[in-house]
């Protein structure tokens, strides 16, 4: 069975990105576009396009041409949006990089995307400097702030000394259907991360399917502190807000008291964050010293949200339902979301189907036929919004979409009602820590290089406060038979960034595994449950 969407479907937006978002910028004129939430500063939508447009001119003048890529490596600032923007309008893809990422894992990206161009701030740019090193064939390193002038930092150019360029704008003819935008890197279902091409018509046509479900205008006023590099702050922080006159006030991080502060200062009326933010608005003992009477909704995606925890947060808020969305990077990402003039909507439902896309779910036996009416399925997902493919990847690619064009997102879920969608279970060997994808298989080709180490697995599971965390299963050399847990997570915490380091490690005789060699993951986690069933028992 095919399930299609209630609202009537939208055209393709066949603009490149940066005319998509900005084209109603002189409409909006001496509005604000964007708010620095800490030092106040701010960008107006005439400023937001002239900057975009200096930016580009310089690039192209240094020598940035069409088919290029661009590492934008950068927390979220004011500057973000128009470095973005500028290097589309000069005909490059951007690929956004994580700023906590190590330099061996820059590198990588870099170099699996044939970067020759990066942008990144001052605090990052040593990390930058040796992952370019590392890479090779960098163009060069452009910082959006400005340098110190220590260690030879003087000689790199600053975004803020673009905006002062005379180089004519480029004129670069740009096919949306097949010209790659953004170039963010997912794992996936599973493996180790790969390249999305998101093209400028698949992102901006996805922004057009959410704006009848979550409207947004001028008077609105977004706090932007989830990621811009990931697809969600991406689109919902970033591309919806400016396409359409709201101010976004942004936030390099999430630190709970700055949060607040700003919901309070700015008067913010739209939240879109991740599972842990609904949980401290739940729960933290913070919230009662703010007032946050001026929020109107809150939007929850990146992962799975439990409906207890998102009516113990709209209770203590006095909000109407914690609004939940669905979707993923190779999706643009959208696909799913309940929209802001829901009436009682079902509690735990991620949303019905966006304009133009269409969804069915299929078998758990893996024979690719429709699940029986009122069974839970694989999500499969097909629509103007699905990626172009993985970059270099055609196997992975094909693996991904059918040749009927329908995405096989890995995603467990039921439908209920008048469409409502139910993300039940998802792909095992994917873990979400607080919204970011963790690649079991890289953690565990990590942890193979470590001496004392034979074999290694690695699932998510649950923590106290419901996060998924990283998991290891190890087994020990011979020779290694006083190798600790927190030698082991010491190993891999200084390899990686934050978000993907080991929570808790169990060492084991040997790691189950099928005929061909696959781990039984299901056996592990049915051990973790079993463990934590002795514990609680104890």
């Amino acid at each position: 069975m095919v399930f299609r969407s209630p609202y009537a479907a939208v055209p393709a937006v066949d603009e490149p990105i940066h005319q998509a978002v900005l084209g109603r910028a002189a409409e909006f004129g001496d509005a604000v576009a964007l708010v620095d939430g800490v030092n106040g500063q701010t960008v107006t939508y005439a400023q937001l396009d002239r900057f975009h447009r200096r930016i580009a001119a310089a690039l192209a003048a240094a020598g940035l041409r069409k088919g290029d890529v661009l590492a934008l490596h950068s927390p979220n600032t004011i500057a973000y949006p128009a470095v973005f923007y500028g290097a589309a309008r000069a005909g490059a893809s951007v690929t956004t990089v994580h700023p906590l990422a190590t330099p061996e894992e820059f590198a990588k990206q870099l170099s699996d995307s044939s970067a020759r161009w990066i942008v990144t701030v001052s605090p990052l740019l040593d990390n930058a400097r040796r992952a370019a090193e590392l890479a090779g064939g960098i163009a060069e390193i452009y910082v959006c702030d400005t340098v110190d002038g220590h260690d030879g930092h003087s000689r790199y150019v600053s975004v803020l000394d673009m905006l002062a360029s005379t180089a004519p704008e480029p004129e670069v003819a740009i096919d949306p259907a097949e010209d790659v935008a953004a170039l963010p890197y997912s794992s996936g279902t599973t493996g180790v991360p790969k390249g999305v091409m998101l093209t400028h018509r698949s992102i901006a046509t996805n922004l057009a399917q959410l704006a009848p479900a979550i409207p947004m205008g001028p008077g609105d006023r977004i706090l932007a502190v989830l990621p811009f590099f990931h697809i969600y702050g991406l689109t919902a922080l970033m591309n919806a807000p400016l396409r359409h006159g709201a101010t976004v006030v942004v936030l390099p991080r999430f630190e709970l008291e700055t949060f607040l502060a700003a919901i309070e200062k700015h008067r913010i009326n739209g939240l879109y964050v991740a599972p842990p933010i609904v949980l401290a608005l739940a729960k933290h003992p913070a919230v009662a010293d703010y007032d946050l009477s001026c929020l109107q909704y809150i939007v929850s995606a990146a992962a799975p949200l439990d409906a207890h925890l998102a009516q113990a947060c709209s209770k203590r808020l006095g909000l109407p339902p914690v609004l939940q969305a669905y979707g993923m990077t190779e999706l643009s990402p959208g696909t799913h979301v309940v929209p802001l003039d829901a009436q009682n909507p079902p509690p735990g439902a991620v949303g019905r189907l966006l304009p133009g896309t269409e969804m069915r779910l299929l078998a758990l036996d893996g024979s690719g036929k429709d699940a029986d009416a009122g069974q839970e399925g694989e999500i499969a997902i097909r629509g103007p919004q699905v990626m172009k493919g993985y970059l270099g990847r055609p196997d992975a690619t094909a693996a991904m979409i059918d040749e009927e064009g329908w995405v096989h997102t890995g995603d467990v879920g039921r439908v209920e009602g008048d469409g409502w969608l139910f993300v039940v279970d998802r792909v095992k060997e994917l873990i979400k820590y607080k919204g970011y994808q963790v690649a079991p298989a890289e953690l565990e080709a990590l942890l193979l290089t470590h001496e004392g180490i034979a074999d290694a697995a690695v699932i998510g599971v649950p923590d106290a406060d419901g996060n998924e965390i990283p998991k290891a299963y190890v087994v020990r050399q011979r020779a290694a038979a006083d190798l600790t847990a927190g030698e082991v997570t010491a190993y891999v915490a200084a390899r990686v960034a934050p978000y993907k380091k080991i929570r808790r490690v169990e060492f084991i005789d040997g790691v189950p595994r099928a005929a061909s060699g696959k781990i039984l993951r299901r056996e592990l986690r049915e051990r973790d449950r079993a463990s934590d069933r002795e514990r609680k028992t104890v």
